[in-house]
């Protein structure tokens, strides 16, 4: 197959790869100003308990530099900045503008400068040195790549030997009923609010679907594996309906 035939997942549509970007460019810049208000609404605010269980897993301290990849409108970076203090750095990284402009926005609003820097970057060929950083986190951003793989070889190749890498993501409910219930919920309320609140049900309705496409937590595990990583694991959150996979880069 050349490199023109080859396809990939958008949502539950087959699309061009050199397409996926672009298309999931086009949601994320519709719904980047009413993004966090989603967020609120959708898990009713439980996406708050799941990036402290994320920030608390990382372990960041003064003096360490985070990478916080797809860290859309920074609530993970804006933690880290405390935490990593004036002798640390944290690079916010989105591959979006329009998100990456709303993150920058907010952390000069709470007035956090100095410790923090902006990147556009691409997770597939990332633009760092080798050994770059202490912590890398991904939240609810790996499933929108178009190349998990190359992603995390990306990843792995910029943490410093013993960093840790955190990918917190929507993954598989562990209940079949509960599964039921939530792809009830995905289908018909999710776009219904994104209609009401962002005027954008389609962009919804693409998260809900890319949400089903992503791997599961042992699928996960072993793309993490396959790419250097060690003593990788995961905990699941809320019955599966999102996971916190950890890893290490030993050497």
């Amino acid at each position: 197959m050349s490199e023109q035939d080859k396809t990939t997942h958008f949502g539950y549509q087959e699309v061009p790869v050199e397409e996926k970007a672009g298309k999931v460019a086009e949601v994320f810049h519709s719904v980047a100003n009413k993004y966090d208000i989603m967020n609120d609404v959708m898990s009713m605010g439980v996406h708050r308990l799941w990036k402290m269980f994320t920030l608390n897993q990382a372990g960041a301290r003064p003096g360490m530099r985070v990478l916080d990849l797809a860290g859309g409108t920074g609530d993970l970076a804006m933690k880290f900045a405390t935490q990593v203090g004036s002798t640390g750095e944290v690079v916010l990284a989105d591959i979006n503008s329009s998100m990456l402009e709303e993150g920058r926005r907010r952390l000069i609003d709470k007035g956090i400068v100095g410790n923090v820097r902006y990147a556009q970057v691409n997770a597939e060929a990332l633009p760092f040195p080798d050994h770059s950083f202490d912590i890398i986190t991904i939240a609810f951003g790996l499933r929108n790549v178009t190349d998990k793989d190359a992603a995390l070889r990306s990843m792995k190749r910029v943490l410093k030997p013993g960093g840790k890498l955190l990918i917190l993501e929507f993954s598989k409910p562990i209940s079949t009923t509960f599964s039921k219930i939530y792809d009830l919920y995905s289908f018909t309320a999710l776009p219904m609010m994104g209609k009401l609140i962002t005027g954008d049900a389609e962009s919804y309705r693409y998260l809900a679907e890319s949400i089903r496409m992503h791997p599961d937590q042992d699928t996960l595990k072993r793309m993490m594996e396959d790419a250097g990583f060690e003593r990788c694991d995961y905990h699941n959150l809320s019955g599966g309906v999102v996971a916190l996979h950890t890893g290490y880069a030993i050497d």
